[in-house]
């Protein structure tokens, strides 16, 4: 049962007491910050499932290790979406041979469940299903592009696809052959406009090529062949994601020597020359890359402030007992615990985290949703935990809301006054304790 025994209206006597003008307006932040979520299995096993994240989908930080490992079989290829759910789901593939592709969801892209295997029935064991790769269709459709071959490892490939009936993701379609010829692996498929664009290996020449369409069922049109790009052979695995931009970046694996590469390009038609992606070469094996962007370019005065609650005019932001809630302020030591330096997001520049000036090195962060104070300990997951990017004010009248960097869709806000990181809702209560006045510090 929630506690509401204050009024929620903004009142001029707690503004008064505390000489509380409001900063002056700050600069107008430059859009949405993005930043790319990676699963991948690595060169060292084929049955974990690690996570990783980058904000410039160069550098990319490891979230957690062994984040999944599927109940049986392998977890090779994992490619991730966001789902309308707010679920994250990821379709692998599951053995060298057999005629499954499974199937896992999380609501953090941290803790993973096992949903299914979905049988997609070619012929059954003595085939092989291969690179499972989410695609979107501009109508909203959700379809599974794969790799089968119906006699094994030793058989020519060819891409398929099945399509999801259900918005649950539990049903699908039966496979239909997408219309490549023979010896292709590794589809991933992106659409611009009118036009489909798959990037797949070449079986026979080890290359990466590139074919568009306009039906997702073809025909197919070849229009980088061999080594159109310059990136020689031995590659496999390729993945898009569109940089802010405008610029496309393609990842793959040279799987050979055990190294990983990126190029980009302006127009999916002609590449840059590939780049090592150092941190990750040698490790990651066959990714892809989700890009999920965080806040919309609100910006936030930084320096000392206090954030008070939009919905209970005389309680502010503050720590106690390195917890965090929205408190009545009367002392010298609630007007410290409720002040904080604003500064540039330590997981983003574009974002802004928030530091105890009463304990420096101490930044409000998120931790199992609650939001809690902590000494930086240097990690990338911690530097992703306390950064928040700024979301015009949910309840309006020059109110800001934040945005957690890292779990896009979750938003700062108290509940029975305590502060946690929950999904947004469109209720006049969650738009209320999610929104806040920043102020000047009261310590």
């Amino acid at each position: 049962m929630r506690t509401r025994t204050l009024l929620a209206a903004v009142t001029s006597v707690v503004v008064a007491a505390f000489g509380l003008a409001g900063p002056a307006p700050a600069a107008l932040a430059a859009g949405p910050v993005p930043h790319y979520l990676m699963t991948a299995f690595t060169n060292s096993s084929e049955s974990n499932m690690h996570v990783y994240d980058s904000a410039n989908a160069t550098s990319f930080a490891l979230v957690r290790s062994n984040a999944y490992t599927p109940p049986s079989g392998l977890i090779r290829d994992p490619s991730v979406i966001r789902h309308t759910d707010g679920y994250y789901y990821i379709v692998y593939t599951t053995n060298w041979t057999g005629d499954t592709i499974g199937f896992a969801r999380s609501a953090d892209y941290t803790t993973w469940t096992f949903l299914r295997n979905v049988v997609v029935g070619l012929n059954g064991s003595t085939g092989s299903t291969w690179a499972p790769e989410w695609f979107k269709d501009s109508d909203g459709s959700v379809h599974v592009v794969f790799s089968a071959s119906t006699t094994g490892t030793a058989g020519q490939f060819r891409p398929y696809r099945i399509t999801a009936t259900n918005s649950a993701l539990s049903t699908w379609t039966s496979p239909t052959p997408l219309g490549i010829p023979a010896n292709y692996i590794d589809s991933h498929l992106v659409k611009v406009g009118g036009t489909y664009h798959n990037f797949l290996k070449n079986e026979t020449t080890k290359y990466i090529e590139h074919a568009t369409a306009t039906s997702l069922n073809g025909p197919w049109q070849f229009v980088g062949t061999g080594n159109w790009a310059g990136w020689g052979s031995g590659l496999e695995g390729p993945a898009l994601v569109r940089l802010p931009d405008g610029r496309w970046r393609i990842y793959f694996d040279q799987y050979g020597t055990k190294r990983y590469y990126y190029a980009d390009s302006s127009n999916l038609s002609s590449f840059g020359a590939k780049v090592e992606l150092t941190g990750l070469s040698g490790t990651a094996r066959h990714f892809t890359v989700l890009r999920e962007d965080v806040g919309d370019g609100t910006a936030v005065a930084t320096g000392r402030r206090s954030l008070r609650s939009a919905n209970f005019a005389d309680r502010y932001l503050r720590h106690r007992d390195n917890l965090a809630y929205v408190d009545p302020i009367s002392t010298a030591t609630d007007r410290a615990d409720a002040t904080f330096d604003v500064v540039a997001g330590l997981a983003n520049a574009g974002c802004y985290s928030f530091q105890s000036v009463n304990h420096p090195g101490r930044y409000l962060r998120h931790h199992t949703m609650r939001l809690v104070l902590n000494a930086d300990d240097g990690s990338a997951v911690f530097r992703a935990d306390a950064t928040f990017c700024g979301r015009a004010g949910l309840a309006g009248g020059g109110t800001t809301s934040f945005e957690s960097f890292n779990f896009p869709g979750r938003y700062l806000r108290h509940y029975d006054y305590a502060m946690r990181l929950d999904p947004r809702t469109s209720d006049a209560a969650f738009t209320g304790d999610a929104s806040f006045t920043v102020t000047a510090p009261l310590g």
